[in-house]
């Protein structure tokens, strides 16, 4: 292996030299244009940029061989394109204000760096004007020539990184940067819902539309809603909140989904900032930190939000691809995001996802159809019964003068009483009124309009630890002195960012002080977590800070201790319990929030639809 000689003569100290426009133009799309994706991302930002209305992408072979990109936005004159394709030139901004952005583009990059490894075409048409095209290939600009076109732009870019074949190699399968195509796709008609979006694969001899969304109408949440149900799914819509929140100039919008519907991968979290798609792990930290109390570690909250706020406050330019921002009050946004998606889940009540249902129903399967050339079975309500047998019979039959014989029924002495039956106001609640109890530990309800079966462990562990919850926000965390404080050596930027964070720490029960030089000391514990090895609580919490900005540690094991104490106190499997018992239960179920998962975000009740039991008996 070839060593770097650090103590070079000076005969042979290297030459600075100036890269031509070619060479930093390939350097550049290294790091703007990373794969398909990636330019196909830079070419709708920058028609959403011109006001378009109706956005129309085709690609071929995972975008390898063919990506255009048309659109019906302001277009561009002849005096235009030739400047569109140099280095830092854009309309987005003058320069003066860096801040102050409002547009998806400003660095005036893409286009120059496109046409540095590919063969880049640019046909464009202004509202009162002649069509002209212009292409470039390899850095090479061509002259503009006439061209016909209505209003708009159309991109084609051909033969991605045919001048830098390396990169080439790196390329993923024609399926998988299709794929990646398509989720850029999704996001930005997420993050635009009035905005006409149609993508086409156009590999091979045959055109397959992958994804067309039209414009949606009316107000912000509803077309919102029908752009989130088109492109991700009516379950996603069906079986989430709607989000709104604002602190400190920040606003928050959006959906996320009840805690019963959540993923086994982080497949279904989509942020906005500004109206631009990222992938910030500050703010995916914030969205699993509000599901905190509400998912397992193995399950992923499912999300939609909006982040808006004035540009000054965020810096958008912190990354190459612009996938990352920078608040400048970080812990705002994280406390917005939490709470406001606490609150809205606390607002929901005891109401889980329909897929629960669904999963349920699912799970019931009709019997198998009879064979070809079988009769068809004929079931019990199907045959007539043998009363109306005999009654048919004796109407057939001739008539006699003999009375009839009587089978009037008398019921046994020692046969119990019905039951009596329920107040039909407990019906209408939202869920019902208890009519049994199966295994001894199910509870089945009646409503008006189906029927409900709860999990009363799993419904009352989750009370219990929400009325312990309450009592520890309402009287605090009790702490612990310890009798000698223990003494943590840190580094001292690590000694610095604990103790920004110690008053916020002993609301939780966790006390902190200097002790001279970078280590501190540790004089209360939070009593409910009994003797615990102080010196690693610290230390983690400082990984979370470092990575988040901010720690739930804490309080997530005292909450996991509450858990345990609500678990061990709640109703067991196993009891019996009275009709007024299982009442009281759905009534603090449905007056709790919450309620419809258990501590461990498992569903506590299933709610079955009258029409989906007839279904499943054949009997609509």
């Amino acid at each position: 292996m070839n060593q770097h000689n650090r103590n070079m003569r000076a005969s042979e100290r290297p030459v600075i030299r100036q890269l031509d426009d070619a060479a930093a133009n390939r350097i550049a799309a290294g790091e703007v244009v990373e794969r398909p994706a990636s330019a196909v991302k830079e070419l709708v930002e920058n028609a959403l940029d011109a006001g378009a209305g109706r956005i129309e992408i085709a690609y071929a072979d995972g975008g390898k061989t063919l990506i255009r990109v048309s659109d019906d936005g302001c277009g561009m004159t002849a005096e235009d394109l030739p400047l569109a394709l140099s280095r830092h030139a854009t309309s987005k901004i003058d320069g003066s204000d860096l801040l102050n952005i409002h547009t998806f583009g400003f660095r005036g990059e893409a286009l120059p760096s496109l046409g540095a490894v590919g063969r880049l075409t640019i046909t464009s048409r202004v509202a009162e004007g002649e069509a002209v095209q212009i292409a470039v290939a390899g850095g090479a600009i061509g002259p503009v020539k006439p061209a016909a076109l209505n209003r708009g732009t159309v991109v084609e870019l051909r033969d991605l990184f045919y001048a830098t074949p390396a990169r080439l190699k790196f390329m993923r399968t024609d399926r998988a940067e299709a794929q990646a195509i398509a989720d850029v796709i999704k996001r930005l008609a997420m993050a635009e819902p009035y905005v006409s979006f149609t993508l086409t694969d156009m590999s091979g001899e045959k055109q397959r539309e992958i994804l067309r969304v039209d414009g949606e109408q009316g107000e912000l949440f509803d077309a919102l809603s029908a752009r989130l149900a088109r492109v991700i799914g009516r379950q996603f819509v069906d079986n989430s909140v709607q989000i709104e929140a604002e602190r400190d100039g920040v606003r928050l919008t959006g959906f996320a989904a009840l805690p019963t519907y959540s993923r086994g991968a982080a497949v279904e979290q989509f942020l906005f900032v500004n109206g631009r798609p990222v992938r910030d792990k500050q703010l995916t930290g914030a969205l699993r930190a509000a599901y905190m109390d509400f998912l397992s570690r193995e399950r992923h909250p499912a999300a939609c939000l909006f982040l808006s706020c004035d540009p000054e406050q965020v810096d958008c330019n912190v990354h190459p691809a612009k996938a990352e921002v920078r608040f400048r009050e970080a812990g705002s946004v994280r406390g917005l995001i939490v709470t406001g998606l606490r609150h809205a889940l606390a607002n929901a009540g005891h109401r889980a996802s329909s897929t629960v249902a669904d999963a349920t129903l699912g799970a019931m399967r009709p019997e198998a159809a009879p064979a070809p050339g079988q009769p068809p079975r004929i079931y019990q309500m199907d045959r007539p019964s043998m009363g109306a047998v005999r009654h048919a019979y004796q109407a057939q039959a001739p008539a006699f003068n003999e009375p009839a014989p009587s089978f009037d029924y008398a019921p046994s002495a020692r046969a119990e009483p019905p039951p009596p039956p329920q107040a039909p106001e407990l019906e209408a609640r939202p869920l019902g009124a208890a009519r049994a109890q199966v295994h001894e530990n199910y509870i089945i309800a009646q409503t008006e309009h189906g029927m409900v079966i709860v999990d009363q462990h799993a419904a009352h562990e989750r009370l219990v630890y929400e009325k312990l919850k309450a009592q520890m926000a309402q009287n605090g965390v009790p702490a612990q002195a310890l009798l000698i404080p223990e003494i943590v050596e840190l580094s001292p930027g690590d000694a610095a960012l604990l103790l920004e964070h110690a008053e916020a720490l002993m609301k939780l029960g966790l006390s902190i002080e200097p002790f001279g030089g970078s280590a501190v000391a540790v004089r209360e514990t939070p009593a409910v977590l009994g003797e615990i090895n102080a010196e690693a609580m610290l230390r983690d919490v400082l990984d979370e800070l470092s990575d988040l900005g901010d720690s739930q540690l804490v309080q997530a094991r005292i909450e996991a201790v509450l858990s345990r104490m609500a678990c061990h106190g709640s109703i067991r499997s196993g009891r019996q319990m009275r009709a007024d018992e299982m009442n009281a239960l759905l009534r603090q179920m449905e007056a709790t929030p919450h309620s419809g998962q258990c501590n461990h975000g498992r569903p506590t009740y299933v709610e079955l639809r009258l029409s989906d039991i007839e279904r499943l008996f054949g009997r609509t």
